[in-house]
């Protein structure tokens, strides 16, 4: 008898049909979720919901993406904004803080709106006995997930999947026994409303929302109505047994006994019909969404509806691998391999699976034709949320989209590009009705209804409520997109056009002091400084976030122009300005100085990292740029620390591999790991933001692979705990895909796929060949001695394989 694994697998590799299947990336528990941080997430861009997996009493909560507060944004609800911006002005550059900081808030207007809960979905289930063998688990290979248990002898089943193709959640329900599975569905929400039973196998559970977002820590009634405002959106929600061997009885309830199987649908809609449309009035019918949805999937068996969702989850999920030095996951549960990783045990498949786990929820939360995944994805149990669970545009809207590109989910990124649309709508009213500026202008916060105006409702803090530079940063996500794929046609017809509005609004927004043009008034968002006097102050003049955003929307401006030759004129005015702005100073810690003047911030640890953003987001800063400047923002992130939020700590993870320093980013990655992740790998500001998830993934991917400059860098900054490994699918600038291979921490060998064909452009530390390209190679003096830059144009849709020499 043949006891070797290896050979069986060669010998069957040359059966026709037969393939090695990867591993399959699972969480899975021992134990229910006590609470909702610990639930399972499933979602298809728009629908969502947490599987809690308990055993008497299920508890399945509902999302559907469009549910908000609210109606269309009010784009003039503050008339009187625009007096007082002279006045502040004056008072900053008289050195009247205080005072500026009064009349600021008397600009602001009211806050966003907020994402609501869909409802809950009930499932009680008669069990006889002891429970054991119970196992829950989430597999992102498929974006499936399941309970198993066993009760008096009877192994019990629940699937759970929400199906792209169908939108529908699909839920099916198996015993091992015939005849003994008994159980009843209900369901309940927190919002006003309605439940009844159609027919006698459907459960439908209708309402409204609330007309605006009262703040979470200043509770106000809830009110669904009134005779003044867009009364609040309709939703509905539908559970549906499509088919079972048992009895199905109603009352308020559904009851199904003496069943083998079910399979339950589950149906939601809401009358969202658009950001500028009023969700009563105007909004769609989501009765006939919710009976169409579940019309079309209940002609489907449940192997139909599960290969059709499966099929289209991993077109998307499948086109990236990562290994780190051959790692297999243990055979224990999350929770305990989370627990064994915080005390120092190496667990290199944990950090695949929250790598990946970052692709899953982006592909679960954010799909075409939709709205943008919010500060918590698709996944939120309150009616008053977190931060209203809305879009933050100092950082968290953006963060959430940087793994799109680079990670292969272009298409995951089409949301956002569709709300900048909708914000530069809302964003030109905006910026001249509280301005008197052109172009479109985006504060601290939006929400589904895209709105615009600086928040706070007059008691804001400025240092977040003010913060004005939104439409430039949102702008660096449309430019970025155009050098991933090379689409002139979208640069040309959507992306320019919008960047070419905030420049205006830029240009109007700066005003001249010293010979300089400067931001005024200016914020480091959510930071303070102290000046000498010992004051603690939240506004400034030209902090160093602003004048790096507009320089980076300046350049990217000026670049598209340059590829499109449309605008000379305007690119010539931005050239002029951008040579004229305030520039980066380096403070006497030797840092990258935050603030107009060389000051102390009140916190030195504060988890934003502002200042920073030419290292990343932008591509001011780099080492092989000036080592000045990447020494000071080096010395920057040392000043501030490795603690922080989990989403702080994902930035960072960013900052040090554009650093190009392994060592540390991957320290950051195990802080966030250690201290910054729940159980279900879900990020913790605290509480859950899912902005740390997409981060870090996007973080993982700088580490091995950066594009953002003239050069493709292949292991730019990969730590020497992952000695040997590979990448597979990610996409760097220019179009090309690629797969990259490493032994004992060096290169061996990669291949670029050219997608528009363009000059490739390659740096690593060891010289390559590329077969079957004609190349020209030089050398050059890096941050780590001496680097290798390979060029060769590229033909479209052909693959250059790549050896170290």
């Amino acid at each position: 008898m043949i006891k070797n694994l290896a050979f069986w697998l060669v010998m069957l590799a040359a059966v026709p049909g037969f393939s090695q299947r990867k591993t399959e990336q699972v969480l899975w528990y021992t134990k229910p979720a006590s609470v909702w941080e610990e639930a399972l997430p499933i979602g298809n861009g728009r629908l969502g919901a947490m599987i809690f997996g308990r055993v008497a009493e299920e508890l399945i909560q509902l999302n559907e993406e469009t549910l908000w507060t609210g109606g269309p944004a009010n784009l003039n609800p503050n008339p009187d904004a625009p007096k007082y911006l002279p006045e502040v002005r004056k008072l900053l550059f008289e050195g009247h803080n205080d005072q500026a900081v009064k009349l600021m808030r008397k600009m602001q207007g009211p806050n966003t709106n907020a994402y609501q809960p869909l409802g809950d979905v009930i499932l009680k289930q008669d069990l006889n006995g002891e429970v054991s063998k119970y196992y829950r688990n989430l597999n992102i290979s498929n974006a499936t997930a399941s309970t198993r248990f066993t009760a008096n002898e009877v192994e019990y089943t629940r699937e759970y999947f929400a199906s792209a193709p169908d939108q529908v959640i699909v839920i099916r329900l198996k015993a091992s026994k015939a005849k003994s599975l008994n159980f009843s569905l209900s369901t309940r929400n927190q919002l006003a409303f309605q439940k009844s039973i159609e027919g006698h196998d459907e459960l439908v559970l209708k309402g409204k929302a609330r007309i605006w977002g009262d703040e979470r820590r200043i509770p106000k009634p809830f009110l669904y109505s009134d005779s003044i405002s867009c009364n609040g959106m309709r939703y509905q929600a539908r559970i549906k047994v499509v088919s079972t061997d048992g009895h199905i009885a109603t009352d308020s309830i559904l009851h199904i006994s003496g069943a083998s199987e079910a399979l339950i649908l589950v149906s939601g809609a809401t009358s969202f019909n658009g950001f500028d449309k009023c969700p009563d009035k105007d909004g769609k019918d989501e009765n006939l969404l919710t009976t169409r949805y579940l019309s079309a999937a209940s002609q489907k068996n449940f192997r139909q509806l599960r290969e059709a969702h499966i099929k289209d989850y991993q077109q998307y999920f499948d086109r990236v691998e990562l290994s780190l030095n051959n790692a297999t996951p243990p055979n224990l549960p999350v929770d305990e391999r989370l627990q064994r990783y915080k005390n120092g045990q190496d667990d290199p498949a944990l950090e695949m699976l929250y790598y990946q786990f970052g692709r899953y929820l982006l592909i679960s939360s954010s799909r075409p034709g939709g709205v943008p995944a919010n500060l918590q994805g698709i996944w939120n149990q309150q009616i008053r949320p977190p931060w209203r669970s809305n879009y933050t545009t100092n950082i968290n809207l953006q963060m959430n989209y940087w793994p799109a590109e680079v990670c292969n989910l272009d298409e995951m990124q089409q949301p956002l590009v569709e709300h900048i649309k909708h914000l530069a709508a809302n964003g030109t009213a905006t910026a001249k009705n509280y301005y008197n500026a052109r172009g479109w202008a985006v504060h601290h916060n939006s929400d589904i209804w895209a709105q615009t105006n600086p928040v706070g409702d007059g008691v804001g803090d400025p240092k977040w409520a003010n913060w004005s530079l939104g439409s430039p940063w949102l702008s660096q996500h449309l430019y970025e997109h155009y050098r991933f794929t090379g689409d002139r046609k979208y640069l040309q017809e959507t992306a320019y056009p919008l960047m070419k509005g905030a420049a205006e609004f830029c240009l109007d927004w700066l005003v001249e002091k010293d010979g300089y043009l400067v931001t005024v008034p200016s914020t480091s968002p959510e930071n303070s400084y102290l000046l000498p006097n010992g004051s603690k102050e939240v506004v400034t003049i030209a902090s160093t976030m602003d004048m790096s955003i507009i320089r980076d929307l300046f350049t990217n401006v000026i670049e598209a122009d340059s590829i499109l030759g449309v605008d000379p004129e305007f690119a010539q005015l931005l050239k002029e300005k951008k040579a004229r702005l305030y520039p980066l100073h380096i403070g006497h810690k030797g840092n990258l100085q935050e603030w107009y003047g060389d000051w102390e911030d009140e916190d030195p640890h504060h988890r934003h990292v502002s200042h920073l953003f030419g290292l990343h987001p932008g591509r001011e800063i780099s080492p092989l740029l000036d080592p000045k400047y990447a020494a000071a923002s080096r010395k920057t992130l040392e000043i501030r620390g490795d603690e922080g939020t989990g989403w702080s700590k994902a930035w960072k993870i960013n900052f040090w591999a554009r650093l190009l320093d392994g060592n540390h980013a991957y320290k950051m990655y195990q802080e966030l790991l250690k201290n910054s992740t729940l159980i279900n790998l879900f990020d913790t500001h605290p509480p859950f933001q899912i902005d740390g998830n997409f981060g870090a993934t996007a973080g993982i991917s700088e580490m091995v692979l950066q594009s953002q400059l003239s050069d493709i860098q292949l292991l730019p900054a990969l730590p020497n705990k992952w000695r040997t490994g590979y990448v597979k699918g990610l996409v760097a600038r220019g179009g090309f895909v690629m797969n990259i291979y490493w032994e004992n921490g060096k290169l061996t060998k990669a291949s670029v796929t050219s997608r528009v064909g363009a000059l490739c452009r390659l740096r690593t530390n060891l010289p390559i060949q590329v077969k079957r390209a004609q190349t020209t190679a030089t050398t050059a003096k890096g941050p780590a001695g001496t680097q290798y830059l390979t060029s060769f144009p590229t033909k479209a849709g052909q693959t250059y394989e790549i050896v170290v020499k």
